[in-house]
């Protein structure tokens, strides 16, 4: 398939334990800056929109008719931008999911939930069954959140799926940002696809995360990333699987 080039914003943004208003009004001015830079799409961490609480996700978790996705979707609209969002799922069981939203500028809404957890995960939710795609000017992305990039079997059905890039949100420490990121470019090298990660910036869940977001090209090689954990949308420019981008740091962000 012939693809467009395209821009996809990673954000790294300051997020408060269970605020999610207040989530949401951060969320909606990043949104707004990232599509005056051009994004096709921008998007957030894991859980973005709660931060990495999983005793909270009960309480926490989203149907998907909750007003805060109609709110993303009507942002997706106003700024011709898709957005993708961490957020809970109420879950089909009897546990919440990790998940994603994904709002159009059509006023689609559409969802994933985490397929593969890491350990002590599925005390507090449950996973998900089925791999996502969207295409975006004629560019195929396939969705990750966190440990499904752990389990080899996930990358290996995106490719089978044709994607033409490979997203992941997560939550990643300093400690184990070598270790993740040995292994997102592992994918990108095997799969020869982009491979873009969007990580937090704030002590979440317990975790004091490390930033860094950022791509590999189609060789496996860190292409473009964020020093660390400064407030920040890295643009991924996209065309025929090849990677370039800049970081423009977030000083002030005015609604």
């Amino acid at each position: 398939m012939q693809t467009s080039d395209i821009t996809i914003g990673l954000s790294q943004l300051p997020i408060v334990k269970a605020a999610v208003a207040e989530n949401l009004a951060t969320h909606l001015k990043y949104i707004k800056r990232a599509a005056a830079m051009g994004a096709d799409v921008v998007i957030f961490p894991e859980l973005s929109l709660t931060g990495y609480e999983l005793e909270l996700l009960e309480p926490l978790a989203m149907s998907k008719i909750a007003d805060i996705f109609s709110t993303l979707s009507a942002a997706a609209t106003a700024n011709n931008i898709v957005i993708i969002a961490g957020c809970p799922l109420v879950g089909e069981g009897n546990k919440p999911q990790i998940g994603a939203v994904i709002c159009s500028p059509s006023g689609q809404c559409e969802f994933y939930a985490k397929q593969y957890l890491h350990e002590g995960e599925n005390v507090y939710c449950s996973s998900g069954n089925d791999s996502y795609l969207l295409t975006v000017n004629g560019t195929r992305i396939a969705l990750a959140i966190c440990a499904d990039f752990a389990n080899p079997a996930h990358a290996e059905a995106a490719a089978a799926q044709q994607a033409d890039v490979y997203i992941a949100s997560a939550l990643i420490s300093e400690t184990g940002y070598e270790a993740d990121a040995e292994l997102l470019a592992g994918i990108a090298k095997r799969h020869q696809f982009p491979v873009l990660l969007s990580n937090h910036i704030s002590l979440t869940g317990g975790w004091q995360t490390c930033g860094k977001s950022g791509g590999w090209n189609a060789l496996g090689e860190l292409a473009i990333a964020a020093e660390g954990t400064e407030s920040s949308i890295v643009l991924c420019h996209v065309s025929q699987r090849e990677l370039s981008g800049k970081v423009k740091e977030i000083q002030t962000l005015p609604m």
